[in-house]
């Protein structure tokens, strides 16, 4: 072992310093400091640091602050007085006030127990709104915080830019609805998930924000973990994450699978009772069946089901949705010109498109949220992509703009601050004007889609909200049921249990529904009197009213209960006299 030169300077003093230390005296020590403090090495360590460089814009923080902001200004004021449909069967299951409404095989409890401390603290709509949209815009600033050792800082703010921009992205943020929390989950693990080989904890943080997807939604986790675990097993330098991509969906689809034992006989067994509420998942429905209804659905409505008499509103604001699979596919050869990791862009690449697959080939009808997920991953790359495109067009103007040295030092001092300023502005180039323009009239035109679609949804959750309040003047009170087609969120805003006998969410039997009906209020709802659309054969005689503002809806109620009908002692038939035992015959008077 070699031993490290010293200074002249420094050996001489300390063979100073170790002369006199042998002595006790005070002076011995006042002189081992001066020498210390003379020597070269240690004045370059006690000198003052340089000042650090103050911390750019955050970008981030802003573009999260942003976020919340258009859900404050732009959504909640259309619909913080109501639930929509599956919002009402979210809310019911955590709600303490109301009954829980029925709960498909398809869905999963995550958001319910996301929302859980707000409606036990208080019924308000516009609290529970207002809570998620904070939430949500705290979650995006989150997921999108793991990606800035990837990407930069500048890079990962300008993907959660083109990720909060869309339209869908905007209404879910304040919506009880597990889709984005999903896109957001799925987004932060990928980025974990690349930051393993150098990052001993983000083995934690990948288990914690896969085991948060799948108590979301379990099915769409598995979709996202599946490329995860093909790329630890082939990549040895990713197998460290094996335990935490096996244990995280594991964990949070406990609840899943407990209740598919408990309810459904198995995962198998859920799986196929989904499948047929989906309307049976497969590609018999035709190839890209799906991918066609999520286009014709992209601008809305929020459910195209079915899909086949909807077109597509505004085709012009559809570009930018055709243009995702060519700009996938340029962002991997782009990284590889650049030199950057080929896993930052083909990871997420890949678990974008695996998202994708059930709702764009085993479906037959769509709504905007379920690709929330696949625009989520897709935003990294695209944003390095983008970001790359303006760094070359940036160097090659610098290359091509000759900068003469000055030979006075005032002018030297005044070129550079010009050469700052020019590399500062590098951004108004060509490309960047380009790409700038037309990322300002995508955010435009996502704005006002997303001002008419927050409408809708106010439109249509008014609906219930007014339906509900017509059957609390009729009389309907809980404990009371509701049944039909509507019946979920009616029955949730009014209170009371919700039920139906045929569809996708049937609960309960004719017969069964008649003997509840004789002991609380029930009322049907149907769409309207005609052919098709009248009441079920047990309700025909029922009290038919008209539900107004609700477009023609009416509401069968059945007779009133006997257990809420007015006592009244029943008429009892006299009894006939009790017959006498025959007597003994009586002696005649003697006369």
């Amino acid at each position: 072992m070699t031993s490290a030169r010293i200074p002249p300077a420094v050996s001489a003093s300390a063979a100073v310093s170790t002369r006199f230390a042998t002595s006790a005296s005070p002076v011995a020590h006042a002189w081992h400091a001066l020498r210390t403090l003379r020597a070269p090495h240690t004045l370059r360590a006690v000198r003052a640091p340089r000042p650090a460089r103050p911390a750019g814009v955050p970008w981030l923080a802003l573009i999260a602050l942003g976020y919340a902001l258009v859900q404050f200004l732009v959504v909640l004021p259309h619909t913080h007085l109501a639930l929509g449909w599956d919002e009402s069967v979210y809310v019911s299951q955590s709600d303490p006030r109301t009954p829980a409404a029925f709960f498909s095989a398809p869905r999963s409890r995550g958001i319910s127990y996301l929302v859980a401390p707000v409606t036990a603290v208080s019924p308000s709509v516009p609290l529970l709104r207002g809570a998620l949209a904070v939430a949500s815009a705290a979650a995006l600033y989150g997921a999108f915080r793991g990606w800035v050792p990837l990407l930069g800082r500048r890079t990962a703010a300008l993907a959660a830019l083109l990720f909060a921009g869309l339209w869908i992205t905007g209404l879910s943020g304040s919506q009880v609805m597990p889709n984005l929390w999903v896109a957001l989950g799925a987004v932060a693990a990928v980025g974990w998930f690349l930051r393993v080989p150098d990052e001993p904890r983000a083995r934690w943080w990948l288990a914690g924000t896969l085991a948060c997807c799948a108590l979301l939604r379990t099915p769409d986790c598995g979709w996202v973990t599946l490329p995860l675990l093909v790329t630890a097993v082939c990549v040895r330098r990713l197998r460290p994450a094996l335990p935490a991509l096996l244990g995280g969906p594991a964990l949070g689809a406990a609840q899943w699978v407990a209740e598919a034992y408990a309810r459904f006989g198995g995962i198998a067994g859920r799986l196929r009772v989904s499948s047929a509420t989906e309307g049976g998942m497969g590609l018999h429905h035709g190839f890209g069946a799906g991918a066609a209804a999520a286009l014709r659905s992209l601008n809305g409505p929020l459910l195209c089901r079915p899909c086949d008499h909807y077109t597509l509103h505004q085709p012009a604001l559809a570009l930018w949705w055709l243009a995702l699979p060519p700009l996938a596919a340029a962002a991997l050869p782009a990284a590889v010109r650049r030199g950057r990791p080929l896993a930052v862009t083909a990871v997420p690449l890949v678990c974008a498109a695996s998202v994708a697959v059930p709702y764009l080939l085993l479906l037959d009808y769509s709504a905007p949220r379920f690709l929330l997920p696949a625009y989520a991953l897709l935003a990294p790359p695209l944003a390095a992509l983008a970001a790359g495109a303006v760094r070359t067009s940036r160097a090659r103007r610098s290359a091509a703009t000759p900068h003469p040295a000055p030979a006075a030092r005032g002018r030297r001092r005044t070129g550079n601050r010009c050469a700052t300023a020019a590399v500062r502005i590098g951004a108004l180039t060509p490309a960047g004007l380009v790409i700038g323009s037309v990322l300002a009239l995508h955010l435009v035109s996502q704005a006002a889609v997303l001002s008419g679609t927050s409408a809708q949804a106010a439109v249509v959750a008014d609906r219930y909200r007014q339906a509900a309040r017509t059957l609390r003047r009729l009389g309907l009170h809980p404990p009371c049921l509701v049944v039909g087609p509507h019946a979920q969120p009616v029955g949730y805003q009014a209170g009371c249990a919700s039920a139906d006998t045929e569809g996708n969410n049937r609960s309960i039997a004719p017969r069964a529904l008649l003997r509840r009906a004789a002991h609380e209020p029930t009322a049907v709802l149907t769409a309207g009197a005609g052919p098709g659309t009248g009441p079920p054969a047990y309700a025909r005689n029922w009290t038919a009213h008209p539900l107004p503002r609700t477009g023609g809806w009416l509401a069968y109620l059945a007779p009133a209960p006997a257990a809420t009908a007015p006592h009244r002692e029943p008429r009892m038939a006299p009894a006939p006299p009790r017959p006498q035992p025959p007597s003994a015959p009586v002696a005649p008077a003697a006369p």
